[in-house]
């Protein structure tokens, strides 16, 4: 099964790749930061960055997602998470496209090491106008979780530790992509995904409302759900994150 995945995975993303010359020029897209601190009786800083790029090569689209926020409190690391994303869209005709997915997760106050997912599937463009988009994917996938080591305690209060492992898995991605435009400057988006598997499902929602300040800069306020079904022992299974942001589109 993982053989299967990862062959039609490179497949439809070599396919792309072969027909699409200069991939490395003309990308369009935008960037964001978002920082905060607070001082007195709790001295807190935090900071993020994001890119979210977009390249059109005839009937292929190609997306790529990169975040990183890191965080204190009181001197003590409190967040520190990398994520890339990786799309190949085909599009097959007006409204349905194919698409392979490739992305990778580090998160320091997690459970796991990394989680990445590799898939493939098709998606569908349910609506598409000057005020409203929205568009659904799935498909199948291999799910690989490095699962950290853990030092808890049983029944007795005797030390026991749960060995690391990687947990390779078949996986099934959902996704939707929402966004209505209130009028030329301001606008919302929404994008859900759900990642499922046998050991456990990753569900994670943003939501934003985005106002543009000048032709290149916006300004925007996020809230994400991140959650997992089955979080490894001593995690929590629900982590939000509330944002303002400084975005450039470029």
């Amino acid at each position: 099964m993982k053989k299967l995945v990862v062959a039609l995975f490179m497949l439809g993303l070599g396919g792309g790749i072969s027909h699409a010359e200069g991939l490395a020029s003309g990308w369009s897209g935008e960037g964001s930061l978002s920082a905060g601190v607070t001082t007195g009786n709790t001295d807190t800083s935090d900071v993020g960055l994001a890119v979210d790029l977009k390249k059109e090569a005839g009937v292929w689209t190609y997306g790529l997602q990169a975040s990183a926020d890191y965080g204190k409190i009181d001197g003590q690391e409190t967040k520190n998470r990398i994520f890339a994303g990786l799309d190949a869209d085909r599009q097959l005709n007006d409204r349905l496209f194919a698409f392979g997915r490739l992305s990778h997760e580090r998160d320091e106050f997690t459970g796991f090491e990394s989680r990445t997912f590799v898939g493939t599937g098709l998606g569908y463009q349910i609506y598409e106008g000057d005020k409203v988009n929205w568009a659904v994917r799935g498909g199948p996938g291999l799910k690989i979780d490095k699962v950290r080591e853990i030092n808890t305690v049983d029944g007795t209060g005797a030390p026991v530790t749960i060995p690391s492992e990687t947990v390779n898995s078949f996986g099934v991605i959902a996704a939707s992509d929402y966004s209505y435009a209130f009028n030329e400057n301001v606008s919302f988006t929404n994008t859900t995904s759900v990642l499922y598997a046998k050991e456990s499902t990753q569900i994670s929602n943003s939501a934003a409302i985005t106002a543009s300040l000048t032709s290149k800069l916006s300004a925007r306020m996020s809230f994400d759900v991140r959650h997992d079904t089955d979080p490894p022992v001593g995690f929590e299974a629900t982590d939000t994150a509330t944002r303002v942001s400084l975005v450039y589109a470029f």
